[in-house]
C-alpha cells in the first residue's frame, strides 16, 4: 500500500534535510587552508602563467555584454591588478620548505617575472596605463594595493629597471579623471603608493577623495555613500574600506593624516566587517544584491582585510570568520562551470551567469574574487587557521543558540 505524500511530510524531510546541513561533519583548519590555497592557485595560474610567458594578450580570452574593441585592451590589467591585490599577501609569507611554502616560491617568481613583463614598453604584454581608458586607474590602484601587501616578496625583488618602469605606468593614471564616487580612492591609492615607494606624490589626487569620503560621504553604522548617494552594494567591501585604511594608514605614517582620521576609519571598517559576517546564512550563502555581484566571494574584501589586519571585532572569534567564508567560497567554487577548458574564470555568480554582469564587466573584472581569500597572508599557526571549526552568528542564532543583540553604531 502506498503512502500519499502529503505537504507536512515533504515539509519534515526538508527540515531534516536542512538540519543534516547544520551539524554535517566540520572540516579542519589545515583542510580549510588547503581548500584556499588551492582554489586561490587554480583562479591565479593561467593568468601569472600567461603573464610571466609574455601570452597574456595572446591567450586570455574575452568574455563580456560589451565588445568595446578598447574594454578589450584593458582587460588584462583587470586580471593583474586585481589578482595581485588578492593573492600579495599569501605571497609575502615568503618561500618556506613546506610543500605550501614550495608553491608560493613558484607564484612569487610568476609575479615578479609578469609584473616587469607588464610595464616593459618593449613586451608583448606591455600593459594599458594610460588615458585611452579610464579604466586603467581602477586596476593601478588594485595592484598598487597588492604591491603594498606584498611589499618584501613582490616590490622588493623586481630590479630597479622594473620598478622605475613600475612607477613610470603608476604615474600616466595621473592623466584620467576620476568619477565623483569609490573612483577617487583609486587616484588616492595609486599616489598613496607612489608615495611610500619614491617620497613625492601629488598631493591633490592624494587627498582630495580621502576628504571627500571623511567629510561628506559617510552615511552612518560603518556605511559611506558612493559618491553623494547611497548604494545598496557591495562597494564598500570591494573598495571604500578596504581602500580608505590602507591610504590613510600610509598617511599616517607620513604624518599627512591631520585629522587623526585612521583610528575612526579602523572603528568603521571593523563596525562593517561585523554587519558582513552577519551577512553570511547558516548554509553558506549571502544576499545577492547590487552591481558587481559576480565578483563572487570578493564582496567579502572588507571582512577578509579585517580578519588579515586584526581588526574584527573583540567578540569575533578569527575561526569564525574562516568557517564562515571557507562555507560561502564551497558554495561558489562547486559548479565546474566557474572555469572554461582553458582554466580562465567565467562570467557568474557561481557558475556561468552572463546576465548577472554589467556591460562594463569581462574576464579581466572577475579577479577581484581573489581579494576574499586575504587571510591566506596569515601563517598557518595563526588562530584564524589553527583553531578549531567555530560556528559564525547565523549558523548559532538559526540553531537556537542566543547570539545576543546587535545594535547600530553612531561615530
Amino acid at each position: 500500500m502506498s503512502r500519499k505524500i502529503t505537504p507536512p511530510l515533504i515539509l519534515c524531510v526538508v527540515s531534516f534535510l536542512y538540519s543534516l546541513t547544520l551539524h554535517a561533519q566540520p572540516s579542519t583548519g589545515e583542510e580549510d587552508r588547503t581548500f584556499w590555497v588551492n582554489t586561490l592557485t587554480r583562479i591565479a595560474d593561467p593568468v601569472l602563467t600567461n603573464l610571466s610567458n609574455n601570452t597574456l594578450k595572446q591567450n586570455m580570452p574575452f568574455e563580456s555584454l560589451s565588445q568595446d574593441t578598447l574594454r578589450m585592451q584593458v582587460s588584462h590589467l583587470e586580471a593583474v591588478g586585481r589578482l595581485i591585490c588578492g593573492i600579495a599577501p599569501w605571497l609575502e609569507l615568503g618561500p618556506d620548505e613546506t610543500q605550501e611554502g614550495q608553491l608560493r616560491e613558484k607564484y612569487i617568481k610568476l609575479t615578479t617575472k609578469g609584473l616587469k613583463n607588464a610595464v616593459n614598453p618593449k613586451a608583448p604584454d606591455y600593459l594599458v596605463f594610460d588615458n585611452r581608458a579610464r579604466q586603467p586607474l581602477v586596476d593601478a590602484a588594485f595592484l598598487t594595493q597588492g604591491l603594498l601587501r606584498a611589499r618584501t616578496q613582490v616590490w622588493q625583488k623586481l630590479d630597479d629597471e622594473a620598478k622605475n618602469w613600475m612607477i613610470t605606468e603608476l604615474k600616466r593614471t595621473r592623466t584620467i579623471e576620476p568619477w565623483n564616487n569609490n573612483w577617487l580612492l583609486f587616484a588616492s591609492m595609486v599616489e598613496a603608493v607612489i608615495l611610500e615607494f619614491t617620497g613625492e606624490c601629488d598631493m591633490e589626487r592624494l587627498l582630495h577623495g580621502v576628504k571627500r569620503f571623511r567629510e561628506d560621504w559617510y552615511k552612518g553604522d560603518g556605511w559611506y555613500g558612493d559618491g553623494p548617494q547611497f548604494h545598496m552594494d557591495y562597494y564598500n567591501s570591494f573598495v571604500i574600506n578596504p581602500m580608505l585604511t590602507d591610504i590613510l594608514k600610509i598617511m599616517a605614517k607620513h604624518k599627512l593624516d591631520d585629522k587623526n582620521f585612521l583610528p575612526v576609519q579602523l572603528a568603521r571598517h571593523t563596525r562593517f566587517a561585523d554587519q558582513q559576517e552577519r551577512f553570511i546564512s547558516p548554509e553558506g550563502t549571502y544576499p545577492v544584491v547590487g552591481r558587481s555581484i559576480v565578483y563572487r566571494f570578493g564582496v567579502f574584501h572588507a571582512l577578509a582585510q579585517a580578519a588579515f589586519i586584526n581588526i574584527l571585532p573583540k567578540k569575533m572569534e578569527p575561526a569564525q570568520v574562516r568557517c564562515a567564508l571557507t562555507a560561502v567560497i564551497r558554495n561558489q567554487m562547486k559548479s565546474p562551470k566557474n572555469f572554461d577548458e582553458n582554466g580562465w574564470l567565467k562570467i557568474g555568480f557561481t557558475g556561468e551567469q552572463l546576465h548577472m554582469s554589467e556591460s562594463y564587466i569581462n574576464t579581466g573584472s572577475l579577479y577581484l574574487c581573489s581579494m576574499g581569500l586575504l587571510p591566506l597572508g596569515l601563517p598557518a599557526e595563526h588562530s584564524f587557521w589553527s583553531d578549531p571549526f567555530t560556528e559564525w552568528t547565523n549558523l548559532k542564532a538559526w540553531k537556537g543558540i542566543d547570539v545576543g543583540a546587535d545594535k547600530a553604531w553612531s561615530k
